[in-house]
């Protein structure tokens, strides 16, 4: 282990722990100003910014589509960049709420408020957007942040971290508010979680491999952003006009991302309706069927799956497709095979829709609407630090709301206990 290398680490932990205390205390309208320049900043070093992204583009060599899709940058993303800033101070500062009050006998008076976790470590791969998404919004919550996103993405990363740097400390604030780890070496990450005196909360971002590493190594607690197997069902009682553009969008809007579908289930006893114009569909569009022996009876040129084909997050134009004999079938394939992250179901039926929404366990159910919608921005929180696939704290997209914990504050007037 490189000495230098963990003293390096240990100052930015330190020094991210003493400005989290700062950050917590800071004004609704303090951190809206800085947010609104950090949105500026972004549009005036664009050029900057994108320069940065071409090296990262040109060192991944080899890299898939969806990968490279994650890893590019242009004029309209880092507008949505900036937008989503601005989005972030719309929205109410979810720090000094009282969440619940109440009296005691006594005289005592009880208020629970939320409050800033403290020091959030995140750990990410490929997106450059992640970078400035997580800094707002570990800002606006009055969190210190310390970022290490992959190595595939470090020119970017380093850009726009430099920008939003700047405009935080031409504002005064404490230069440990937030940080980003700009070396390549694997160790950091390791070193990185062991610090639990300093950080509060890790958030892992990216494939399996990575989070399992997090998990297996940290002595902080940590938040899994878990793979997206999503599913779709069509049921007996679907809407099959609507069905097929929901599937359509939830496969192709964009492949590459958690939320896409990787896996559509229709009932046996709309497969001979719904599936020869669906997959026909897919197979113009360039998507590949992994499918069960009814999908290949209907469609000849797809193959057949594996066990394995409905376990795989794709994150490609694949797709695995099975015919399930009822809705029963569906809702346990879904809990079996998924990731608990987003699953919907197209029904004209209420009690299916009903049965399927409180039987499904996953983190974003939906009834007759693409999963592309899982997304703090589509769900109005302005920006996301990812989608939680865990119970507990956390769950599904994580805005302001769910960067916060909370304390008891309690008011006497003397009491003592007896």
């Amino acid at each position: 282990m490189k000495q230098n290398l963990k003293k390096e680490l240990e100052n930015i932990a330190k020094e991210a722990l003493q400005a989290s205390r700062a950050l917590a205390v800071l004004s609704t309208g303090a951190k809206n100003a800085v947010l609104k320049d950090m949105a500026a900043a972004l549009l005036n070093k664009r050029v900057v910014i994108l320069k940065a992204n071409k090296k990262d583009i040109a060192g991944s060599g080899g890299k898939g589509r969806a990968f490279i899709d994650r890893l590019t940058l242009n004029h309209a993303r880092i507008k949505q960049m900036a937008d989503s800033l601005l989005d972030i101070v719309k929205l109410k500062d979810p720090v000094g709420r009282v969440l619940r009050a109440w009296k005691l006998s006594n005289g005592l008076r009880i208020n629970k408020v939320s409050s800033p976790i403290g020091v959030v470590a995140i750990i990410y791969e490929s997106r450059p957007n992640v970078t400035s998404d997580c800094i707002g919004l570990c800002f606006k919550s009055g969190n210190s942040v310390i970022l290490r996103g992959g190595s595939e993405s470090l020119n970017s990363n380093i850009a726009i971290y430099n920008v939003l740097n700047a405009v935080m400390l031409k504002h005064g604030l404490p230069c440990g508010a937030i940080n980003l780890i700009e070396v390549s070496d694997r160790k950091a990450v390791d070193i990185l979680l062991k610090f639990n005196n300093y950080i509060d909360v890790v958030i892992p971002r990216g494939g399996e491999e990575l989070i399992n590493k997090v998990v297996s190594s940290s002595r902080i607690p940590v938040i899994k952003h878990y793979k997206g197997i999503c599913h779709v069902y069509v049921d007996e009682w679907a809407d099959l006009n609507m069905a097929e553009k929901i599937c359509f969008n939830a496969k192709l809007q964009r492949p590459g991302v958690c939320n896409a579908m990787e896996s559509m289930l229709v009932h046996r006893d709309a497969a001979d309706r719904f599936l020869p114009g669906m997959l026909k569909k897919f197979k113009d569009a360039g998507v590949q069927i992994r499918g069960c022996p009814t999908t290949v009876r209907i469609a000849k040129w797809a193959k057949a799956a594996t066990e394995k084909d409905y376990r795989t997050e794709y994150l490609d134009l694949i797709l695995s497709v099975k015919v399930v004999q009822d809705l029963d079938a569906a809702i346990a394939h879904i809990n079996d095979y998924g990731s608990h992250h987003s699953d919907s179901i197209v029904t004209e039926d209420r009690e299916n829709a009903k049965r399927f929404l409180r039987r499904v366990d996953s983190a974003c159910v939906y009834v007759n609407a693409s999963t592309r919608f899982t997304d703090g921005n589509q769900f109005g929180m302005g920006a996301e630090i990812g989608i939680s696939t865990d119970k507990l704290h956390a769950r599904g997209p994580m805005g302001l709301q769910e960067l916060t914990t909370y304390k008891y504050m309690i008011f006497g007037s003397g009491q003592i206990r007896e």
